[in-house]
């Protein structure tokens, strides 16, 4: 029986099995060959002492810390949740990095879009200090401390912002669908370094744009030098050449310039120039117009198309004259032949996307004119990104930097609006408020409490206002902890006691839906799967995803509640059963569990 992997993906031996498809012969025992590598590449490789790269303190710690293993769980939290049972959302409480390991199986090259709104180094807002040999400790720390910012010299180092980030962004990258883009916000203080680190781990070949967004509506008359208005979005793709831009919205404004003075069945349409400054004899002509006028072409240039195609456009009533039949020809472009939309420019003004101010309306409106949180961003502008993006059903967007939950409120807003089940997974540091703040003393005891309300609230209003009662409002929580798993301690004083400990190797404060969760997460299976309940002789059985996997975590196994998995088994593909290690009533029934599971043609039998 084999032992269920507790590890989060190994990304490293990702990296070496794709390497091996390309180059077979640079792999030997599992180990790259740099040498062969370097002569393979032969002139491509770089061999010069002093060439251009961007480096920093610690740079290549936040690499390594991408690249470990979490041995870490995500525990369901099903009291904190809304719609548990129907929700394909996700909230989830906990350290980033951590969590962005453990979700690399389930969610690998899934998501479509990554928003994210991250620390912007003021020196104000810095929380995350990683630590390489046990992050979920320092989760832990961190979440408990009083003191939670750097002091303001720290908090500007550009090298802790830089590793802080670093880490995420490559695990952030592997979570993208080849179609798939990011957004970033950042404000002066970063954006340059920003830049850097994002063409180093997305490629500069993959460069979207820089987009400036207006944030303010109005000048800062006070400011010292300059009335700072902007902030940047940095949008990049997976793969450029994979990704469809899509066009926005037209405005009420450019649909307004539609107009139909001839009543042509068509459709409102406007004109456009028929004339072209490249000079092609054959295409200047004279036209005689309605009234009898004869019109050509200014001196120098031409009618865009031939004579015959310009009398079958009149013949078709697509050129216009004018209303008295004698002004120059223009050619009819009709409303419902076009493309209907605008394609994105980088200048995001406030009119259309909000402002800072705007952003703080929306959450006092929510929260009854309380203000709970600082700096949110619009639900227009994260709409915006969103309209670009994506267009298709089940399309999946992160935020791993939640905040007050502004991404899953402007998801939500768009599907109400176009009818399509965008689906959203928020991560939020569940840091603690401060005592002295609004949000503690109204009952808030941490963001994350903060943003699930907000959430809660948004969805409720959005459907009070649309009636779309089927919007997905809801979201299953799951919180980071340690592995419900006990790790085995060969230290231990009492070797005797601590076997006898290992015979249940569960931590005695988990439940078997904390531990399901987690073989679903080491199963790669995503965490919103389908799970069907069946009961036999008081014992239950789980059934993932319509029988790909069948779990049952009870005590004392036997081949009667074996016999009633087998017949949940589906006819036409493979499954994995997996059972507690420490369930079986003793080694004979267990060796006799896996013969007649492999009798019955299931052969990916696992322990946990």
């Amino acid at each position: 029986m084999e032992k269920l992997d507790g590890n989060s993906l190994d990304l490293i031996n990702t990296k070496i099995e794709s390497l091996k498809q390309l180059f077979p012969e640079v792999i030997t025992e599992g180990k790259v060959d740099f040498n062969k590598l370097k002569l393979i590449l032969g002139g491509d490789i770089e061999t010069y002492k002093e060439k251009y790269e961007f480096t920093w303190h610690g740079k290549t710690q936040a690499l390594k810390m991408a690249q470990t293993q979490s041995t870490g769980t995500l525990r369901p939290d099903k009291q904190s949740s809304k719609n548990w049972d129907a929700s394909e959302n996700l909230y989830i409480e906990g350290d980033n990095l951590e969590v962005l390991k453990l979700l690399q199986k389930s969610y690998f090259g899934k998501i479509k879009v990554i928003y994210i709104d991250p620390p912007y180094n003021t020196g104000q807002d810095f929380v995350y200090k990683d630590d390489f040999k046990d992050n979920i400790k320092n989760y832990k720390e961190i979440t408990e401390q009083f003191n939670k910012v750097n002091s303001e010299t720290s908090g500007r180092f550009h090298t802790d912002w830089l590793n802080m980030l670093y880490p995420r962004l490559k695990l952030a990258r592997t979570l993208l669908k080849e179609d798939g883009t990011i957004f970033i916000s950042i404000d002066v203080n970063e954006v340059h370094n920003l830049r850097k680190i994002a063409d180093e781990i997305f490629g500069e070949a993959n460069f979207i744009e820089e987009i400036i967004w207006e944030k303010k509506f109005s000048p800062q008359n006070d400011a010292k030098y300059f009335s700072l208005n902007h902030e940047t979005i940095l949008c990049y793709a997976k793969n450029k050449e994979k990704f469809m831009r899509i066009l926005l919205p037209m405005t009420e404004e450019q649909r307004a310039r539609y107009k139909n003075p001839d009543d042509d069945p068509r459709g409102p349409w406007q004109s456009d120039n028929l004339t072209v400054a490249t000079y092609n004899a054959d295409y200047d002509y004279p036209i005689t117009t309605p009234s009898g006028k004869m019109i050509s072409p200014t001196n120098g240039r031409c009618w865009s198309t031939s004579k015959e195609r310009m009398q079958e456009l009149i013949k078709d009533n697509r050129i216009w004259f004018g209303k008295d039949g004698s002004n120059t020809p223009r050619i009819k472009r009709f409303l419902s032949e076009i493309q209907q939309g605008r394609v994105p420019i980088s200048l995001w003004y406030h009119e259309e996307v909000g402002h800072t101010q705007s952003a703080s309306q929306e959450l006092k409106r929510l929260f009854e004119d309380k203000k709970y949180f600082d700096f949110p961003k619009p639900v227009e502008l994260i709409k915006r990104c969103l309209h670009i993006s994506s267009e298709n059903d089940n399309d999946i967007v992160l935020d791993f930097f939640s905040g007050s939950g502004t991404t899953a409120h402007a998801v939500m807003k768009l599907n109400s609006e176009d009818g399509k089940k965008r689906k959203f997974i928020m991560i939020q540091l569940d840091e603690p408020t401060k005592e002295t703040s609004n949000a503690y003393k109204a009952g808030y005891k941490d963001i994350c409490e903060i943003g699930k309300d907000r959430i809660n609230r948004a969805g409720d209003l959005i459907i009070q206002e649309t009636g779309k009662k089927d919007l997905d409002s809801g979201y299953k929580v799951f919180k980071l902890d340690s592995s419900n798993v006990k790790p085995w301690d060969p230290n231990i004083e009492n070797l005797e006691e601590g076997m006898l400990e290992q015979l249940e190797n569960i931590k005695e404060d988990r439940t078997n839906e904390d531990l399901l969760f987690e073989i679903l997460l080491k199963l790669g299976i995503p965490l919103t799967t389908q799970i069907e309940e069946f009961y036999f002789n008081g014992r239950l059985i789980y059934s993932i995803a319509f029988g790909a996997a069948l779990i049952c975590l009870e005590n004392e196994i036997d081949l009667k509640i074996v016999n009633e998995m087998i017949k949940l088994k589906p006819e036409d593909f493979d499954i994995k059963v997996i059972f507690k290690e420490s369930g079986f009533i003793n080694d004979t029934v267990k060796t006799n569990v896996i013969q007649t599971l492999k009798k019955n043609g299931i052969n990916d039998i696992r322990a946990v």
